[in-house]
């Protein structure tokens, strides 16, 4: 059996423009930048222990452990189901396209709506999985 984890503590998002990507998250999900890396990117705190990597696409191939990525990638926040209209609401007023609304068999909800580089965000409430 192996050793324990205690879940996802990062991801990664790669982006054209770093800085209009952390003003959407700012303002749309109320993240903080936690850390500055420059014209590379930076660190947002997404929760508690959880952290969202924002990188300029083609900015990380020269550190000293390159990685980088491109294209349409997929993130799934967590919300409350009492908070689904509210997050509703909170898009519409910010002119943000709910892409898709379903309601999944175990009863959980899921918004997805797209970021400033297309990447597909989700808000799903509990039930979307067997063990969320």
């Amino acid at each position: 059996m192996p050793p324990k984890t205690e879940g996802i503590l990062e991801s990664a998002l790669y982006v054209a423009d770093v800085i209009r990507a952390v003003r959407f998250y700012e303002k749309v999900f109320g993240f903080r930048v936690i850390s500055d890396f420059g014209a590379r990117g930076c660190a947002m705190q997404a929760a508690d222990r959880q952290v969202l990597l924002l990188f300029k696409e083609g900015g990380s191939c020269a550190t000293q452990l390159p990685h980088d990525g491109n294209g349409e990638l997929h993130l799934a926040f967590a919300i409350p189901a009492a908070e689904s209209m509210s997050w509703e609401a909170w898009l519409a007023e910010n002119g943000i396209a709910v892409e898709e609304k379903r309601t999944w068999e175990l009863g959980g909800l899921s918004l997805y709506f797209r970021d400033p580089d297309r990447h597909l965000i989700e808000l799903a409430t509990p039930g979307v999985w067997s063990i969320y």
